[in-house]
């Protein structure tokens, strides 16, 4: 069977890097290897090129937050002042890069199985340009840091999803199917935009000039994540009462991948103005350096919420709102992790074992995903739309 990819984006404000180091080179060819050993065919890539883009217009020039601000932004290794700083950045890209391999293989397999010959080509353009981002964070671990970045860029391709490897757990986590993917790229690959926007203004400027591009094509995965579910809801196979549990399992996922609420990491990458807030060119108030993460994930938060209403809108007479849990619902990282509470966001009060019934009424259970493969997937489950490329 046979993908093609047809894809056009209009980059003509992005500068398209034509020549390569040795030590990218060589990656190039680990990365080609990478791609047999998860089972990704090349020819699946159609006329699809994995560019490296800069849009060093965007990017800026002076350094826009943090204890440098003010100074010109760093173009090179040796320009970063510090040794901590390099590898702040270094830990940054590495983290970046690794979550673009990881979504290809955990969605690798979904191709055989998709519902249209649209959601196919949407997942392979997503898997594309997922792998086009990886290979951005890579040039820049290889171009610009040396044996360091070199040995780091490797890793990118040695961790992997499946075996459980990578760096955030959200990442290693199995997508079964394509609710899940619907859900992933709805909430996961928010996250992901939310984590781009926040590095498009850093002070290493090759980070910061990756990111208009990156951005750009992310809108595309959220966009399919958004339209898949609406689809879904709109068709009215799949009840709502069974879609709110896959959206309570995914929606604490997408909140703990920004981190613990009062994270120094992510204050020392404020002040070294390698990450700045997501809103940090629009807003016109000092930034709080002991609260980053959760300004971060407020804004994402209320996002989610404004978002799934318009979701709910497409949902048969009779059907249940859907709605986002609270964020202290089933919490993995920061100060609600570990603590009982209900999806509206009060303390549980019962036993334990009280608390796996309530668990098993609000999260899929095994005997979920089953009637969920097994007999509302056999039907027209999705609302068909056509392909319309090449």
């Amino acid at each position: 069977m046979i993908y093609r990819l047809p894809l056009a984006l209009d980059m003509s404000e992005t500068e398209i890097v034509q020549d390569y180091s040795p030590n990218f080179e060589a990656w190039i060819s680990d990365f080609q290897e990478w791609q047999t050993r998860i089972g990704f065919d090349p020819s699946w890539l159609g006329d699809y090129r994995f560019d490296i883009k800069f849009d060093w217009d965007t990017a800026g020039n002076s350094i826009e937050f943090g204890d440098f601000e003010g100074m010109p932004k760093w173009q090179r290794r040796m320009q970063i002042p510090q040794q901590n700083i390099r590898d702040a950045i270094i830990s940054m890209v590495s983290v970046q890069g690794d979550t673009e391999f990881a979504s290809v293989e955990q969605q690798n397999h979904l191709l055989d199985t998709a519902p249209t010959e649209y959601d196919k080509k949407s997942a392979l353009r997503i898997m594309c340009e997922e792998q086009r981002h990886g290979w951005q964070m890579a040039y820049l671990l290889c171009t610009y840091f040396g044996e360091h970045g070199v040995r780091e860029a490797a890793k990118l391709l040695e961790r992997n999803a499946q075996e459980g490897t990578r760096i955030l757990g959200s990442f290693n986590a199995p997508i079964d199917h394509w609710l899940d993917f619907f859900c992933f790229t709805h909430f996961i690959d928010r996250d992901g935009k939310f984590q781009l926007k926040m590095l498009s203004t850093s002070s290493f400027q090759p980070l910061a000039a990756s990111m208009g591009p990156m951005l750009k094509e992310e809108s595309f995965h959220l966009g399919t994540g958004a339209n898949g579910l609406r689809r879904i809801v709109k068709q009215g196979v799949i009840p709502c009462a069974l879609l709110q549990k896959y959206i309570n399992k995914w929606v604490s996922t997408g909140l703990d991948l920004f981190g613990t609420d009062d994270s120094s990491s992510a204050q020392w990458a404020y002040v070294y103005g390698i990450k700045g807030r997501y809103d940090e060119r629009e807003s016109e108030d000092d930034a709080d350096r002991a609260h980053l993460n959760e300004a971060s994930r407020e804004i994402y938060f209320q996002e989610l919420r404004d978002e799934m209403r318009r979701i709910s809108k497409a949902r048969k007479d009779g059907e249940p709102e859907l709605t986002i849990p609270s964020d202290k619902f089933n919490r993995g990282i920061g100060k609600y992790a570990g603590k009982k509470y209900t999806l509206e966001g009060e303390e549980f009060e019962g036993s334990d074992a009280d608390w796996e019934a309530y668990l098993v009424e609000a999260l899929p259970t095994d005997e979920d995903e089953d009637r969920l493969m097994n007999e509302y997937m056999q039907q027209e489950w999705i609302q068909y739309r056509e392909w319309k490329g090449d």
